[in-house]
């Protein structure tokens, strides 16, 4: 009987998770070039500007990411740290968790390996859809991370995002639904689309768009800062397998000659 209802639960269990994939917000894709050193740089410079206020890196070294990031130190220092900290030393903050924990109710987490616990299009998507909620402790809610608990520090780039309504095609059993008689698609008046309060941020949205991929490909960038010599020095190993394979063969080939 306990390995029927066992049997029963694991049977069950997939279908749960489908159902809770089906709930959560749809993830825009972002592509990412941990080679491009501007979208690096400019990434790092809304980092220390806007999260570093709250979040810390603490994983990363100033001075490893002023040399992966082709940053001057001296630039580096002066534009990107703001604690007094010395070029060598880890990317914290000098906000102490157990007043962070009165301010927001917990202590915001350190980002240094986010990209690589939440995945890039996730960073990407929530980072975007903050949107107004006066029901909410700070005034804002997210459509990726429901109830966040932080407010957000993007809004005078991005602007005052609100739920707007407006007419979107009806689909189901993912497919897009037309009037059989005329032809022309099925609509419905939707009230939970995000719209951005014209002129109320400093940046359009597609500079924004741009400021958040940077900003993402920084967090990639940090999560695994020898990413790309990784996959360099794995090229070379290949290489040297597929060179070294032929030679292999070929002596296999001498020893077992002889044998019938």
């Amino acid at each position: 009987m306990k390995k029927q209802f066992l049997a029963l639960i694991l049977a069950v269990l997939p279908a749960f998770a489908l159902a809770q994939a089906a709930l959560e917000y749809p993830n825009d894709p972002v592509a990412i070039d941990l080679s491009d050193k501007a979208a690096l740089q400019d990434g790092a410079r809304t980092f220390a500007n806007y999260c570093m206020g709250c979040h810390s890196a603490q994983y990363q070294r100033y001075e490893r990411v002023a040399k992966d990031l082709g940053i001057p130190e001296g630039l580096m220092l002066e534009n990107l740290v703001f604690t007094g900290a010395k070029i060598g030393e880890h990317m914290k903050i000098g906000m102490r968790p157990q007043d962070a924990k009165v301010w927001f109710g917990a202590a915001p987490p350190d980002l240094t390996l986010v990209a690589r616990v939440r995945g890039n299009d996730w960073l990407y998507t929530y980072l975007r859809t903050f949107y107004e909620d006066p029901a909410r402790p700070w005034g804002v809610n997210n459509k990726v991370f429901a109830n966040v608990g932080m407010p957000n520090v993007l809004a005078g780039l991005q602007g005052r995002q609100v739920l707007g309504c407006k007419q979107v095609q009806v689909v189901e059993h993912g497919k897009k639904q037309y009037d059989p008689l005329t032809g022309t698609p099925i609509t419905q008046e939707a009230c939970d689309q995000l719209t951005i309060v014209p002129n109320s941020g400093s940046q359009t949205a597609a500079e924004f768009d741009e400021t958040i991929k940077n900003l993402v490909t920084f967090l990639a960038y940090s999560a695994n800062p020898v990413k790309l010599e990784s996959q360099r020095i794995g090229v070379y190993v290949l290489l040297y397998l597929a060179f070294f394979f032929v030679f292999a063969y070929l002596l296999k080939r001498e020893y077992w000659k002889d044998v019938h």
